[in-house]
């Protein structure tokens, strides 16, 4: 795990800027510096549209009664390929551009739900159908309602309380 992390921080900045480096030596300073912007720009476009998708979803999980789980996580891609374009960077560009397709993007959601998520086999088959459109859905993977219980209560005070209590 700390040399997952050792190359995150360290050696994917480094080779970001050999990249920028290298192709801002063969395109230019300027063209370099507009193909970030214009990766950027297009990225933030294309996740904000496919994010108020994804929004929606979650919205109509919740109104079905259902835990909206994948959709969740489709959302945290969809943000973490945002941060990925708005990064200067060829590799985080490509990164947050693979991130942008959906049907990966779900494939990548379902199998984090599939290893986090205990679930029945009927279950997790039902919530894969419903993600991708492909089913109704199960009603075992539904919210229950809710139930009541009516009773009486009586509160009874200890006598020290009842002297130093607050509320008088």
């Amino acid at each position: 795990m700390a040399l997952r992390l050792l190359i995150l921080f360290i050696a994917l900045p480094i080779i970001e800027l050999f990249l920028l480096i290298k192709i801002g030596g063969m395109i230019g300073f300027f063209p370099t510096i507009a193909l970030v912007i214009l990766t950027a720009v297009i990225g933030s476009q294309l996740v904000r549209r496919q994010g108020l998708t994804v929004l929606a979803r979650i919205r109509e999980s919740q109104a079905r009664g259902e835990m909206p789980a994948l959709p969740m996580l489709d959302g945290a891609a969809l943000l973490f390929a945002g941060f990925m374009l708005l990064t200067p960077g060829f590799i985080s560009d490509a990164l947050g551009f693979v991130l942008l397709v959906p049907g990966l993007r779900q494939q990548i959601a379902r199998r984090l739900v599939s290893r986090v998520v205990i679930m029945t086999p009927a279950g997790a088959a039902a919530a894969n159908e419903r993600y991708a459109g492909r089913g109704a859905g199960n009603s075992s993977t539904k919210r229950s309602p809710q139930s009541v219980i009516e009773g009486d209560y009586e509160r009874k005070a200890s006598d020290a309380r009842d002297e130093h209590d607050p509320r008088d």
